[in-house]
């Protein structure tokens, strides 16, 4: 099997990995921060250690502001309904991920908040300029992906930042595709929450996902019962970070997220030069191909989208998967307003994503195969 669909969750993930999860599955099973007894504590000890982990990362303020999720999604969706200011307004892309739109829009269609949307230059940036244009007196967030998951076109998060900081907005970064191999400092870019996925560039296991937030932000919970801690108190006590990890956190998955980012921090600099080396190699060999258009090839990280002209993104997919056991994704990878911008709604694209384990013959593979299918007779019009 040659896997090209990282966006989606890393594949493989390293020794340390594996032998972390192999571990707590024997060592680390108790329910930490519930119980006095030392095998509790162990786990609780393991917990305390991946929300270190992640702060010293990202450079977040407090590891008490880390706050561990099963995926990026669950993430997004506390920020974003944990903040809502009623009749107030907030600012995004169109190269937002569903799990961004879809709570905005809901929120949209109830009549809670004012919503703008931006469209990005040539080269697929939303220029911070235009975010500045776009305030208004009732603005309160912005919120932006770092890496798109369609095009991999990566946003200045710096000076975007610099822009909330100066009119005092919450300012939040889904860091899904970019977390693990592009710098992220919360504290120099002035990112209030960061939502990322444990599974992706930072090789933890499904199951793992965090929102980290600044010490400034304060979020209602929603989603209420057991914490570890008041618990006599029958209404519910926002603490940090018991209150939005209610019931039995997913130790396993977050054990393997810590050994995840510990594995990252070690090896950051070999895994970025050699994501972006493959990104270049990657937009080489499609550039070779008589595709009908490349997705911003001059502003892709990791992730790289085309299409063959009429022909159809899922038809290519399955046909990569049958015959040369090759995984890409396709389709409208939870992300309409792109492929509304692209005029793709029908067709789809098909999207390559690269990780650390992926080679350069991966890549010839994947190029041989799709120029067998261009030239097959048997294409299938969309």
């Amino acid at each position: 099997m040659i896997y090209l669909d990282n966006a989606a969750t890393s594949f493989e993930k390293p020794n340390i990995v594996k032998q972390a999860v192999n571990e707590a599955l024997e060592k680390y099973t108790a329910n930490p921060g519930r119980s006095a007894h030392n095998h509790s504590i162990d786990v609780a000890i393991k917990v305390f250690e991946a929300r270190e982990r992640v702060k010293q990362f990202f450079n977040a303020e407090s590891e008490e502001r880390v706050v561990f999720t099963p995926n990026c999604t669950t993430a997004l969706n506390y920020t974003i309904f944990g903040s809502i200011k009623e009749g107030g307004h907030v600012i995004t892309t169109a190269f937002e991920h569903n799990s961004v739109l879809r709570p905005l829009f809901e929120l949209q269609r109830q009549r809670k908040i004012d919503l703008t949307i931006l469209y990005p230059d040539k080269d697929g940036y939303f220029l911070p300029e235009s975010f500045e244009k776009s305030i208004k007196k009732n603005t309160y967030m912005i919120i932006v992906n770092h890496i798109s998951n369609v095009t991999g076109t990566i946003q200045k998060i710096g000076e975007i930042g610099a822009i909330c900081k100066k009119y005092n907005l919450l300012y939040i970064v889904d860091a899904a595709q970019s977390a693990g191999h592009k710098k992220i400092d919360m504290q120099a870019d002035n990112i209030d929450i960061l939502c990322f996925a444990g599974h992706k560039g930072t090789f933890g296991i499904c199951g793992s996902g965090a929102m980290v937030c600044s010490n400034k932000v304060i979020l209602k919970p929603h989603m209420f019962g057991g914490t570890g801690a008041f618990s006599a108190e029958v209404l519910p006590q926002v603490t940090f970070p018991e209150s939005f990890e209610c019931g039995t956190v997913s130790t396993i998955p977050i054990i393997s997220l810590s050994e995840g980012i510990n594995y990252v921090a070690n090896n950051f600099g070999a895994i970025q030069q050699k994501l972006d080396t493959l990104t270049d190699y990657l937009i080489e060999k499609i550039e070779n191909l008589p595709i009908q258009k490349l997705y911003y090839k001059n502003n892709c990280h990791g992730v790289l989208s085309f299409n063959f002209e009429n022909i159809d993104s899922g038809y290519v997919g399955d046909i990569l998967n049958e015959k040369y056991d090759i995984c890409v994704r396709t389709g409208l990878h939870c992300a309409p307003l792109v492929h509304q911008y692209f005029d793709t709604i029908e067709q789809g694209a098909v999207r390559v994503s690269i990780g650390y384990f992926n080679s350069k013959e991966d890549i010839d593979a994947l190029y041989d195969a799709l120029t067998d299918i261009y030239k097959s007779s048997a294409i299938k019009k969309y």
